[in-house]
């Protein structure tokens, strides 16, 4: 009767053993992760209407640059699919309730050298049937940006900064919660 050889006893097989342990013990530890962003917010909904956001402002057209942002934003960073009313299996509308500027440093004449400007909005994220999508109700989102005329700075460019940094916020917080 021949006896089995022991599986050690082939000498590549011995090096190969604790590698295919290692990768074994690897990808099932791994076997929850996911690649890509879709992971990331929720999979029943697929479609989103966002409307065009009020501003009690004085200053012309921050609504419509601050929407522009935001679906900009879906569309780069989300799976949604930005959609008409009719279409759409979630609606996003948001309020900016604050836009103030102010006087954060002056020289001795009393010019202003730097200036900032800072906003509030409130925006909500609902489905079909109103129930709230993000985690809290009606989100409040308070942002500041400052900027020095002096330096070449504009009012246009710091709002710009502004509503960019605001619309990541907002996207940011349609994401699922870990």
């Amino acid at each position: 009767m021949i006896s089995p050889t022991p599986i050690f006893a082939n000498r590549s097989l011995r090096c190969w053993w604790p590698f295919l342990i290692a990768v074994t013990v690897v990808a099932s530890g791994c076997s929850s992760y996911h690649l890509g962003n879709q992971f990331l917010f929720r999979s029943d909904i697929r479609t989103v209407h966002v409307a065009v956001f009020e501003s009690g402002s004085y200053r012309r057209f921050l609504g419509q640059r601050m929407t522009e942002a935001v679906i900009k934003q879906i569309a780069n960073n989300t799976p949604l699919t930005i959609t008409e009313p009719a279409l759409a299996n979630s609606f996003l509308t948001g309020r900016i309730v604050r836009d103030r500027k102010s006087v954060v440093g002056e020289n001795f004449t009393d010019e202003p050298r730097s200036l900032e400007i800072d906003w509030r909005l409130e925006v909500e994220w609902t489905d079909r049937t109103g129930a709230p999508l993000m985690p809290r109700r009606s989100l409040r989102i308070d942002r500041g940006v400052t900027f020095i005329p002096e330096g070449g700075q504009s009012l246009t460019t710091a709002q710009q900064q502004l509503i960019e940094r605001l619309a990541r916020d907002i996207v940011g917080q349609m994401e699922l919660p870990w």
